[in-house]
């Protein structure tokens, strides 16, 4: 019966594993020793190479140990090759503060990458069951997860340089225990798994019985749900490429910034894929807090009548909304204000790289401007010039206006993103009078008259 589930599983994912060579995880428990077992028993029909792979976590001192012994002893007698590490999780989880399962698993992971390296094996196989895909789908929509995330345990996935996959995702707990009966194993078990402080346990021990009694069967409609999301979301994330990199404006290590107006115009669900491609690029590792409601914000926050605004995200990512801007990225940090001064014909560096220059022109007729410029009578503007980030309060007359204008009137007119508008430079005369906003506006005296001259004339060169 096992047997016929296995193949039929693995004949529906067109997955062969003649002539594999492979890695086994097994931490003794009944899931795994029975996949190792029905594996070897597969062995010379199939041509297969195993690799017995265990890892003790310390978290139960001697008796954990014990587990690896027997793992080990098993192998042993069947002539399989073992591989075994001890990983003191406890003290991983002590000083990163990491969830217990999280830390485990990572530790575990980590081990099997390397032995399938050391060993240049390309397939890991693991020992989820059903019943796990049941615990897995619920814990995920529990928490909140959007697109694959919901899809739960994949039959195979990459991973290192190769695969993992799990021919007994079609079974149940039950029919593994009567497999291990059947063919006489005697599993170790961790008692662990009886204790509700894990969430997966609570789902194990108090959920998945009523959804059992409602239905013996209840795992088969799980994985088929499974895999209608995967495939679904296959050629969903093929649209979602396709419609980001038109709508992508940026793309960096620590920054990524699209352009509003098109994303707006992608059917939704391709919009919150496009958001959850953005944040799995820049996370390395998805935040345990990370759901849903992180991408409802952001399509919130784009949708809003307000130009402008701020999301805080977990371990430091911040999504900045500017006008037709949303940027994603790390390390925004309030630039720091400066001050330079030109009191003679010379050229400042600013912190952005961007540069100032000024130059005194004594004959009007031969005045060559390029790129950002501005030019001023020179009797009009007080020495030295200054250079500097804006101030509260700051206010400029605008040539071709009449009266004052506050700049912070002008960033928001001009549509200057809020990010950028601390480290703008303000460019001023000795007396304070604003004579410039690079790139924005210029004030009342700027440009050439009949009655003077010499000229200042400045550049701006990004």
């Amino acid at each position: 019966m096992l047997e016929a589930k296995v193949d039929a599983l693995l004949d529906r994912h067109a997955f062969q594993i003649e002539n594999t060579k492979m890695v086994v995880g097994v931490s003794g428990g009944p899931d795994s020793l029975a996949l190792l077992h029905y594996l070897w028993g597969q062995k010379e029909d199939k041509n297969l190479s195993i690799i017995v792979a265990h890892v003790d976590h310390m978290f139960r001192g001697q008796e954990s140990f014990e587990d690896a012994l027997f793992v080990k002893a098993y192998c042993e007698q069947r002539g399989i090759p073992f591989e075994m590490t001890r990983i003191n999780v406890p003290e991983i989880i002590r000083q990163t503060r990491k969830n217990s399962q999280a830390a485990s698993r990572q530790a575990r992971y980590e081990f099997f990458e390397e032995i399938m390296e050391k060993y240049s094996y390309n397939f890991l196989a693991l020992g989820h069951h059903g019943d796990d895909q049941v615990e897995t789908i619920l814990m995920r929509m529990t928490r909140g997860s959007s697109g694959a995330g919901r899809a739960g345990i994949p039959f195979t996935r990459p991973f290192g340089n190769g695969y993992i996959f799990r021919p007994f995702l079609a079974l149940t707990k039950m029919e593994i225990t009567q497999y291990c009966h059947k063919q006489n194993l005697v599993p170790r078990i961790d008692p662990s798994n009886k204790k509700n402080i894990y969430s997966r346990n609570r789902f194990r021990n108090e959920v998945l019985p009523f959804l059992k009694a409602e239905n013996q069967n209840v795992h088969e409609h799980f994985q088929r749900f499974s895999e209608d999301i995967q495939n679904d979301e296959i050629l969903l994330q093929e649209l979602t490429v396709q419609s980001m990199n038109k709508v992508m404006k940026m793309k960096e290590k620590n920054k990524i910034t699209i352009d509003i107006i098109p994303f707006l115009e992608m059917p939704i669900p391709l919009q919150r894929r496009g958001i959850q491609l953005i944040l799995n690029y820049l996370y390395k590792v998805i935040p345990m807090s990370l759901s849903a409601l992180h991408i409802d914000h952001v399509l919130s926050l784009i949708q809003h009548h307000h130009p402008s605004g701020t999301l805080d995200f977990p371990n430091g990512l911040k999504v900045i909304r500017s006008y037709s801007l949303l940027s994603f990225q790390y390390g925004v940090v309030e630039g720091s204000p400066y001050s330079f001064e030109l009191s003679k014909p010379g050229e400042v560096q600013l912190p952005n790289g961007a540069s100032v220059r000024m130059d005194v022109i004594d004959d009007k007729e031969n005045i060559v401007t390029k790129g950002y410029y501005a030019i001023f009578p020179a009797d009009k503007v007080k020495l030295p010039i200054e250079i500097r980030t804006r101030k509260i309060g700051d206010r400029m007359d605008l040539k071709g206006m009449s009266g004052t204008k506050k700049l912070k009137d002008i960033f928001i007119d001009s549509k200057i993103p809020i990010q950028d508008r601390d480290t703008w430079p303000v460019i001023t005369d000795k007396n304070g009078w604003i004579l410039w906003l690079p790139g924005i506006k210029k004030s009342v005296i700027e440009g050439i008259n009949h009655s003077t001259s010499q000229y200042i004339l400045l550049t701006y060169n990004k």
